[in-house]
């Protein structure tokens, strides 16, 4: 009870704010979703990386996350033959199953519940997640040659990926950035969680169709919240990894559909509403299962 109070319940009240103003208001969630994207993300990152001090847990949590995510596609596919599900299924099921919100989710979780000293992985996640998700989610949810060239098109105009590249690069050569620029990107890059956490209760609050397919929408939760904090679980007793990034891979894998994923199912006419619906219950569920997870692995 301890940890739902000191944890989920503060950031479940965050995300409720955003849902309760974007019903009342109905604002615009792409302008708030761009100064994230654009502005805030990338000074987060940039600050994060460049701070951060490097060793293999880095390279262990870029092998997970394309484990996982390849397991989870798999499975999507097993239960698309089992089930004769249609492609357009079967892709909306793989985008809800597949990206976990790492970011406007994950991130406050594991500050809250592991501490600072695992934010730098937790914000590594989220850049390997977000490569992912603006790449394989445009490729499932289009799922042409187009959908292929617009993928890594969209990666490369993402900010993070330039800001992760820049600390890298800077912090690789130990090359000193003015105090008042580190200054400046901290206190940008501070703001950036608490926005992401009002922008995820807005983009729920933006839902408005629902589609209830009972027999994917248990699928991809049950794989999104049960069967990957799983793996993950199996993952960390195979390979010798630090307790705080074991914590933390537990910790993201669990995490509910991410909001984005919304986004790439409108563009593509991939199952808009199941999406939604699946990305609204898992969010919802989390509530119960990161409880839950959270008493077991903290």
């Amino acid at each position: 009870m301890g940890l739902f109070l000191s944890v989920i319940l503060p950031i479940m009240a965050v995300f409720a704010s955003g849902f309760i103003l974007q019903r009342i208001r109905a604002l615009d969630v792409k302008s708030v979703s761009a100064v994230s994207l654009y502005i805030l993300s990338p000074a987060l990152v940039f600050v994060t990386l460049y701070e951060a001090e490097y060793d293999r847990g880095f390279m262990v949590i870029l092998i997970y996350m394309f484990v996982l995510f390849y397991i989870m596609v798999g499975l999507n596919k097993i239960l698309a033959r089992v089930f004769k599900w249609e492609p357009n299924t079967e892709s909306a099921s793989i985008l809800a199953s597949g990206f976990m919100n790492s970011g406007n989710y994950g991130l406050p979780v594991v500050l809250f519940s592991v501490g600072s000293a695992a934010v730098p992985y937790a914000v590594f996640i989220m850049i390997v997640q977000t490569l992912q998700n603006n790449f394989f989610g445009i490729y499932y949810a289009s799922r042409s040659t187009s959908g292929m060239k617009r993928a890594l098109g969209n990666v490369m105009k993402m900010p993070t990926t330039y800001a992760a590249m820049l600390a890298f690069i800077l912090h690789y050569f130990s090359v000193g950035v003015p105090e008042a620029i580190h200054s400046t990107l901290s206190m940008v890059g501070n703001a950036a969680i608490p926005v992401m956490m009002i922008m995820l209760g807005m983009q729920l609050g933006s839902i408005t169709g629902l589609k209830l397919n009972w027999q994917v929408v248990a699928s991809s939760v049950t794989l999104k919240m049960i069967v990957a904090p799983v793996i993950a679980f199996l993952f960390v007793l195979v390979v010798e990894m630090d307790p705080v990034i074991a914590s933390v891979l537990i910790i993201i894998s669990a995490m509910p559909t991410a909001a984005t994923t919304t986004m790439y199912a409108i563009e593509f006419d991939t199952e808009p509403e199941l999406v939604s619906s699946i990305t609204l219950i898992s969010t919802l569920l989390s509530i119960v299962t990161l409880t839950i997870l959270l008493n077991i692995v903290i």
